[in-house]
Parts: C-alpha cells; sequence; structure tokens
C-alpha cells in the first residue's frame, strides 16, 4: 500500500513523523511520503497518486478537502481521520474495497489508539461482499450490486457462490470456513464458469468476482535449497494472509532459471515459474521498487525480485509486499490491477 500522511499542525506532525517511522517497517507498505500544511494543493495530488490517505486534522478540515475528489468506492483511496493527540483513528472513506478498516486497526494498534468503524456489515459482525472480494484479491465487475448483496447478507439471506469444478478454489472454502465474520453462502459448481472467476447471486441479481493475477517475485542466492526459499514465500504471504493456493505465478530473474531451489519448488507447489530477460529488467522503471547497487555491479540490474514480480503481473500492476529478505532469499509480491 502507498501512503501518504498529511498533517496541518506542528503537534500532528510529530505524530505524523512517529507513525511513518513504524509503518516504514511494514513490508506491506510499498512507500510513506509526509505531506504538511497546504491541504487545499496537496489533496487532489495525494488522491490520485497514493492507495490511501492518513490525515491527522480536525474532521471538518479532512471532509471540506476532500468533499469534491470523492468519485467512487471502487477507485476512491482508503482515507483516515487522526486526532493531534492521536487518540482515535476513523474510518473515513473507502473502509472495504480502498482498505481504510483493514488500515484504521493497524494505525490505531500502532499508535495505541482506538480505532473508530461505522459500516453496517463490520459494527454487525457480518462480512461484507466487498470484504471478501477485497481479502481474497478478486476485481467486481459491477459494483453497483455491492450495496444489494451486502444488505442481503445484513438481513441473514442466502448467498449463491459458483465456481468452475475444474479449479482449485481451496483459498476460497478456507477463507470462509475461518473468517469471524457472518455470512450465509451455498457453494455450486459449472463448468460454464470461467475458471478464474466467481459468480456471486441472489434473485435476479448477479455479480463476478475475477482472481487478480498474484506474483511472487523471488531472488536468492545461488545453490539456495527449496526449504529456505519455501520459508520466506511462506513468511510473506501469512503477511498478506493470503494462501499458497491463491498464487497464480512465481517470477525471477533469467540468471535465476537454473536454480534447483526455485525450480523445485514451482514443481512441488503446482505453480509456475516465469524467468525475465535481463533486458526486460535494465529497461525496466518504477518509483516502487527498491535498488541494489551490489545487484547493479554484479548483474547490471538494481534487483530482482520486484521488478521480476511487477513484470510478470502486467501493465499497471503493482507491488503489495516490498523486497523482503530471508536468509539470503528476497521476496516481493505484485497484483495485477
Amino acid at each position: 500500500m502507498r501512503l501518504a500522511i498529511i498533517s496541518v499542525s506542528n503537534k500532528g506532525q510529530e505524530l505524523a513523523i512517529d507513525l511513518k517511522e513504524k509503518l516504514d517497517l511494514d513490508s506491506t507498505i510499498i512507500r510513506c511520503d509526509l505531506y504538511h500544511k497546504n491541504v487545499k494543493k496537496y489533496f487532489p495530488l495525494l488522491f490520485s497518486e497514493y492507495d490511501g490517505i492518513i490525515a491527522i486534522m480536525a474532521s471538518g478540515i479532512l471532509i471540506r478537502s476532500i468533499a469534491g475528489l470523492i468519485k467512487s468506492k471502487v477507485t476512491d483511496p482508503a482515507v483516515l481521520n487522526i486526532d493531534d493527540n492521536g487518540r482515535f483513528v476513523i474510518s473515513t472513506l473507502s473502509g472495504h474495497l480502498g482498505g481504510a478498516n483493514e488500515l484504521t486497526n493497524k494505525i490505531a494498534a500502532l499508535i495505541d489508539a482506538t480505532s473508530v468503524i461505522t459500516t453496517s456489515t463490520d459494527v454487525n459482525r457480518k462480512l461484507g461482499i466487498d470484504v471478501l472480494a477485497r481479502d481474497l484479491y478478486l476485481a467486481i465487475d459491477n459494483p453497483k450490486e455491492i450495496l444489494y448483496f451486502n444488505k442481503a447478507i445484513l438481513e441473514g439471506r442466502e448467498i449463491s457462490l459458483t465456481v468452475n469444478p475444474n479449479k482449485n478454489f481451496e483459498y476460497l472454502f478456507d477463507y470462509l470456513n475461518n473468517v469471524t465474520l457472518e455470512i450465509n453462502v451455498s457453494i455450486y459448481y459449472s463448468s460454464k464458469m470461467n475458471i478464474d472467476e466467481i459468480l456471486v447471486s441472489l434473485d435476479e441479481h448477479e455479480m463476478i468476482l475475477k482472481e487478480k493475477k498474484i506474483v511472487v517475485g523471488i531472488g536468492c542466492r545461488r545453490d539456495k535449497e527449496c526449504r529456505y526459499i519455501y520459508d520466506g514465500v511462506k513468511k510473506s504471504l501469512k503477511d498478506l494472509n493470503i494462501l499458497i493456493s491463491r498464487v497464480n505465478m512465481f517470477a525471477s530473474a533469467e540468471i535465476k532459471k537454473d536454480e534447483k531451489g526455485i525450480l523445485e519448488l514451482s514443481n512441488k507447489l503446482n505453480i509456475p515459474v516465469s524467468f525475465v530477460e535481463i533486458d526486460k529488467l535494465k529497461l525496466f522503471e518504477s518509483n516502487d521498487i527498491s535498488k541494489s547497487e551490489f545487484v547493479k555491479s554484479k548483474f547490471g540490474i538494481y534487483g530482482v525480485c520486484e521488478p521480476s514480480a511487477l513484470i510478470m503481473a502486467g501493465f499497471d500492476s503493482r507491488l503489495i509486499y516490498k523486497k523482503t529478505s530471508y536468509d539470503g532469499v528476497t521476496i516481493a509480491i505484485a497484483i495485477s490491477n
């Protein structure tokens, strides 16, 4: 997640600096930038450039600043509101699809504050269909139907989920079995369904949830054993609450195409691996990737795991887990848009 923290007072700025230091240690936070004052100037930029905005200011200032920028629950960034004393963290905008509710709980824990969440499904301990989609990294083809399905869930009505029987949906079943929020669903199978889609239906209402492509980028020292690579992958996915069965692909640089540990892991988990050509890695540019001078001096490229994951996830993909090292293994995770 790319975050911006904006403050207006000196006290708020101090809290922003402290919070950034904590967030920079979190592998799921790809970038965290600070802004101070000039809210009219900065908010239009923040809405277009960041996944989440943490506004340390009075709620009135925040609401007046973003009112003209709000467009859709599908595209608007997560917006959080924190008071100068850091007592309350309020999920203000894009609680579900934007991830504001989840981020609110994370930030509140970091600064020992009280989280405030007001979305209906959450306060009633129900699993919103948009929460399910976000948690499982699924795109929603018809977001206008979210309100209908969430209202039905609040009323305790049964939702139908239809999937292709030839696809491993272990991640979906595991999620439904372990989630602490309530939802009443029945699972149906149809070979007419596309293999990467889930049909949600009730009465005459339907929506399609489609898998976004999740790519785990891997870098490692020469001859690194499979078990160590697997440990790094598992730890990274655990931080994101992603089951291994939800991963679509592994990726690395072509200089790693003979690494037995990576090939063995691919075979073991039945997850394909792609090795990206050095020329593509040299040409690839992104403001979100870290650059290693050591890797550059040795291989002529600035990195392996992050650019490999982004390239294989496709155009306009984004990192959801920045380069993290695990005993000679580096892992990054990207997702298609």
